[in-house]
């Protein structure tokens, strides 16, 4: 790839308003462990040694391989040392998304999480990939360059690729990197169940009856594909919505219900100790 290298960033939130892209080639991997944000990613893998796990899926990356990760996803990379680890990701507004959407093409598709079998992972056959990888190289480098009409062609190389992944998207079946993919199905029933629920009664009574699984066997197993305990897991992806709602200017008592808490004085610790703030400071727009 033809751009600058950069050093890595650990903040995990957005300083432009509309999209940022970061190219990274590292000898000493940083640890970073998992996580989700508020924007959406797209993540081009060049090179390294890597297992990405995102939402109880393990993806052994193959060079050019593409990630899609949307804000509500917790996801993180295992990088072995010995060699170079080289990937370029981009950061993305949901609103500014949105902005560019049309009657006709909504490009938010490609990150819709509610389907039970979506993969994060596009493989993507070589013509297309170096279609992808050349639309990339030209963005990095309006993103870089002060000259006459970089701000437009940002924008058009922008749409551009995101038209592109929800094209290939559409018509890819998983087929071709299914051997590098694992996961366990019956978690990954329990995830999307806890996921579209998070609402209602989430107890290990509850999932252990309903998806004919031992407290035990579930416990060691949602722990071992997720990396979280069920208790904390079912926690932060309910905080996760409690953020999306307050940003829509809902009230901190409805947002407390919706996101299935249940208990007011639970909801306010389990916020400001995650975030360092109050549910309502956030909700007038307090920083974290």
């Amino acid at each position: 790839m033809k751009l600058p290298q950069q050093d890595f960033t650990y903040r995990q939130y957005m300083e432009a308003a509309d999209f940022e892209l970061f190219y990274y080639h590292d000898h000493k991997p940083p640890g970073v462990d998992f996580h989700n944000h508020d924007f959406y990613e797209i993540y081009l893998f060049l090179s390294g040694s890597v297992t990405y796990v995102i939402e109880g899926k393990s993806y052994r990356l193959k060079p050019k391989d593409i990630l899609i990760i949307n804000n509500r996803e917790l996801h993180k990379a295992y990088v072995e040392t010995g060699t170079p680890y080289e990937r370029i990701v981009i950061w993305l507004s949901p609103d500014y998304i949105k902005s560019l959407n049309t009657d006709k093409t909504n490009l938010l598709g490609i990150f819709d999480s509610s389907l039970l079998n979506r993969h994060n992972l596009l493989r993507l056959e070589s013509d297309s990939r170096d279609y992808i990888c050349r639309i990339v190289e030209k963005l990095g480098v309006a993103c870089k360059s002060e000259a006459f009409g970089s701000d437009i062609l940002r924008t058009s190389y922008i749409k551009e690729l995101l038209v592109y992944l929800n094209r290939v998207q559409q018509i890819s079946n998983g087929e071709n990197f299914e051997l590098d993919v694992t996961y366990n199905d019956k978690i990954t029933k329990i995830i999307h169940y806890i996921n579209q629920n998070l609402d209602e009664d989430l107890s290990l009574e509850k999932l252990s009856s309903k998806f004919y699984l031992s407290k035990y066997h579930l416990l060691r197993e949602f722990k071992k594909n997720t990396g979280y305990t069920i208790h904390n897991y079912i926690t932060q992806k309910r905080l996760i919505m409690a953020k999306e709602l307050l940003r829509d200017c809902k009230q901190v008592s409805e947002v407390c219900d919706k996101c299935g808490f249940g208990d007011y004085s639970n909801f306010i610790r389990a916020f400001k100790k995650e975030f360092g703030i109050s549910p309502k400071k956030y909700a007038k727009g307090g920083q974290f």
